[in-house]
């Protein structure tokens, strides 16, 4: 019996939220709905495609590369039937975008594509900066819209600003670290190891803050501006990191194991999403491409 589009979108929500209760309450449906959409995928691929856990699933290889597969499909689907509803062929015109390096890698090309594909006469120009010159250029009116952590903006009155998506601070642990162990991490244990610092987005203010509430100054093991050098680092143990889920993947370059745990305490929360200028609306090519980006930056592991 072949698989269907619902027990895909099952599949995927389960995967994003981490858990079957977490799909089902997005979804307004029954936990137990979800289990036998999982267990029908499974069946009908022969695979295994997630682990239950006490605090959730976790998805194996095999589930990780089918789940690629599914959120094309169900974006595929998606796409064809916008094309119909907004005449996406008839549709011309430009729109002239910004965006940030830590959001830029995290689902701003599968929105670029999906957009091109939706409407191919609309002519789409991106540029990367940091958040600071980005808001310059949307007051000045040289670019329609910016994709940025609006958490960090500094002149947040300018702007009119939607969320697209909130990212948690966990710890990001090498494989087999002490405190990958433990049922509950404090701060104050943070605190105690070398840290890799994204200097980024804000990301290494906030953790030197967060540090500083406890009257100590984080002991910063290596800096850099890349995710891919963090990711490394973490996983070969030359140091943990505070970061946002928005960036975290489970593997490094080299194939290490990347480990994730909470933190005990109020860390912040990261939140994604577009500004454009206070007074000025939104051109309705620019919030089409937005609708496009809720769903790449949301579904984006």
């Amino acid at each position: 019996m072949a698989f269907t589009l619902r027990q895909l979108q099952f599949f995927v929500a389960a995967a994003e939220h981490g858990s079957v209760s977490g799909a089902a309450k997005v979804l307004s449906i029954s936990q137990s709905s979800v289990t036998e959409a999982i267990k029908a995928l499974e069946a009908d691929l022969g695979i295994t495609l997630c682990e239950r856990k006490a605090r959730g699933i976790e998805i194996t290889n095999a589930g990780q590369q089918f789940l690629r597969h599914a959120r094309k499909i169900r974006d595929d689907v998606s796409d064809a039937r916008r094309s119909f509803l907004v005449g996406s062929e008839q549709r011309e015109g430009e729109i002239r975008l910004g965006v940030t390096s830590l959001v830029a890698g995290y689902g701003l090309a599968e929105a670029l594509s999906r957009y091109r594909r939706t409407f191919p006469a609309v002519k789409v120009s991106a540029l990367e900066d940091t958040g600071e010159y980005l808001e310059h250029l949307l007051i000045g009116g040289e670019i329609d819209v910016a994709f940025l952590v609006v958490s960090n903006l500094r002149n947040r009155g300018a702007f009119q600003v939607e969320s697209i998506a909130a990212s948690a601070m966990r710890l990001w642990l090498p494989l087999g670290h002490p405190l990958a162990a433990k049922e509950a991490i404090g701060l104050e244990e943070v605190a105690q190891e070398p840290m890799i610092m994204l200097s980024v987005e804000e990301i290494e203010e906030n953790t030197s803050r967060l540090l500083a509430s406890l009257g100590t100054r984080p002991d910063v093991a290596f800096r850099t501006r890349s995710v891919e050098a963090v990711r490394s680092l973490v996983a070969t143990g030359m140091g943990v990191a505070i970061l946002p889920d928005l960036i975290y993947r489970p593997w490094s370059l080299e194939g290490d194991r990347i480990e994730i745990r909470d933190v005990s305490g109020d860390l912040p929360t990261v939140q994604v999403g577009m500004a454009w200028r206070r007074g000025a609306p939104l051109p309705d090519l620019a919030r089409d491409f937005v609708r496009l980006a809720q769903t790449s930056f949301q579904s984006h592991p």
